[in-house]
């Protein structure tokens, strides 16, 4: 039986479309589109459209495209589907590493993180994170650690393409341009942890950890917990440091993965 004769063709394009947007991750024209997917623009206009009402696209007001909403229906379904999020819970709590903490699980798209699993800490970080929120990645420990497994030359190239430049400062001790964002990722790669101290917030310091499955050299997702800044010592650091880079390689583990981060 031949495969390209039950191919839905507008099913095969649509999913080029979305797999080009997560592959570039940064929001492309419709010419942008066309020119690289080698479609007429008329029929992708009408594809794209279709997309937008689904929610699996977003047009943005300069016309450009992204990722949309519901594409994260689908990457919770998975992620339930594979138990990782029960895994993340569950792996730290049986570690009884700093339980009463803040941590989170999330996954990159493109220039910033979105986060897909919280456990809000007994501890008040004047922050609470919730499933679909969305923060740039520079300025987050998870959205570091995960920027962190890619090649300089690629992370480099992700930054200076952001939309609009370098994002808006959330606090005043975040990165401010590629230049030390490609430091500080150096540095990650040798301490195998990242480290955010009040990027997002005043008074919030966060360790970050990659996780990688069996077919990406690049991170999946990212792991991380919070504690507040005036608790932090260098020993509270290198504890939240190890404990956080311990969880995510058991769940690398758990996602079949092979390499070490």
């Amino acid at each position: 039986m031949q495969t390209d004769k039950i191919l839905a063709p507008a099913v095969t394009r649509a999913s080029a479309v979305l797999d080009l947007l997560a592959r570039t991750g940064r929001p492309m024209a419709l010419a942008e589109l066309a020119k690289t997917l080698q479609l007429p623009k008329s029929s992708l206009h009408v594809l794209c459209a279709t997309l937008e009402h689904l929610n699996l696209v977003t047009r943005l007001d300069g016309g450009q495209m992204t990722l949309g909403p519901h594409v994260m229906m689908w990457a919770n379904a998975f992620m339930t589907r594979l138990d990782i999020t029960q895994e993340f819970f569950a792996s730290w709590d049986d570690m009884r590493v700093l339980p009463e903490e803040t941590i989170t699980l999330s996954v990159r798209d493109g220039t910033e993180v979105v986060y897909i699993a919280c456990r809000n800490g007994k501890h008040p970080l004047g922050l609470q994170f919730h499933a679909g929120m969305r923060l740039p990645a520079v300025y987050t420990a998870t959205g570091l650690a995960m920027l962190s497994t890619l090649p300089d030359a690629s992370a480099r190239k992700l930054l200076d393409s952001q939309p609009g430049g370098w994002p808006t400062p959330l606090t005043d001790h975040g990165l401010r341009d590629t230049a030390s964002a490609i430091t500080e990722l150096q540095r990650i790669r040798q301490q195998r942890y990242s480290t955010d101290h009040e990027g997002v917030r005043d008074g919030m310091y966060c360790f970050g950890a990659p996780v990688f499955d069996s077919r990406h050299p690049e991170a999946v997702a990212g792991v991380a917990v919070s504690i507040r800044s005036l608790e932090a010592n260098p020993a509270l650091e290198e504890r939240a440091g190890d404990a956080i880079r311990k969880l995510a390689d058991r769940l690398s583990e758990r996602l079949g993965a092979v390499q070490a981060f």
